[in-house]
């Protein structure tokens, strides 16, 4: 999952498309087999979840009305092998590289995974011993430290494959997956990129 992000350069995606409008006529979302699928398609709290810039841990569960509990399937420190231009960290960086699944408490659907990239060094002391104890979303946890953030969405899209590190789910149907991937920015510096991945059934 990383390596993917190596390859993006900073116009690609669909930056600003969802800024101010949560309504867009004609969109539609690039599949991996190539074929496309029109917004109006998608599943309507599945459609808003994917633009709405809000925690989407308090988003799930309010609509499933559970808890939402944060599973880290892989949490590590590595080094860049190439620039992340999304994150504006150079070859050789160290980046927190974060995998969780976010599950409801009473029924143990996964309704969705989070793959984070965070530039770790640059957050605030509690916000980043908050990460590494990995017992909440990073949305909570920005929250609870009290900090304003700004959230760009970069892209939104659907694939056969939950995007992540690590992949302990099996395909669900013709579109398993729909996916979007945000930058969060700190004191005006983009921090953390996160992909999530939703299951497509969970939401129909």
């Amino acid at each position: 999952m990383l390596k993917d992000l190596y390859d993006k350069r900073e116009d690609d995606g669909i930056q600003d498309c969802f800024r101010s409008d949560g309504y867009i006529q004609g969109i539609s979302l690039g599949c991996d087999d190539n074929s496309r699928i029109a917004m109006e398609d998608i599943p309507p709290f599945l459609r808003t979840i994917l633009i709405t810039d809000g925690t989407v841990t308090k988003s799930l569960e309010a609509y499933y009305w559970e808890p939402v509990i944060v599973d880290m399937a892989y949490q590590n420190v590595e080094k860049t092998e190439q620039p992340i231009v999304w994150l504006k960290a150079e070859t050789g960086e160290e980046v927190l590289l974060r995998d969780v699944r976010l599950r409801g408490k009473n029924s143990g659907n996964c309704y969705a995974n989070a793959f984070s990239v965070i530039h770790h060094q640059l957050l605030p002391e509690n916000l980043r011993d908050g990460l590494l104890a990995g017992s909440l979303g990073i949305g909570m946890l920005i929250r609870d430290c009290g900090l304003e953030t700004y959230r760009q969405i970069l892209d939104v899209g659907v694939k056969k494959q939950m995007l992540g590190q690590v992949n302990i789910d099996q395909p669900t149907g013709k579109h398993d997956y729909v996916f979007r991937t945000y930058r969060i920015y700190i004191a005006h510096e983009p921090v953390i990129i996160i992909t999530e991945s939703f299951p497509w059934r969970i939401y129909c």
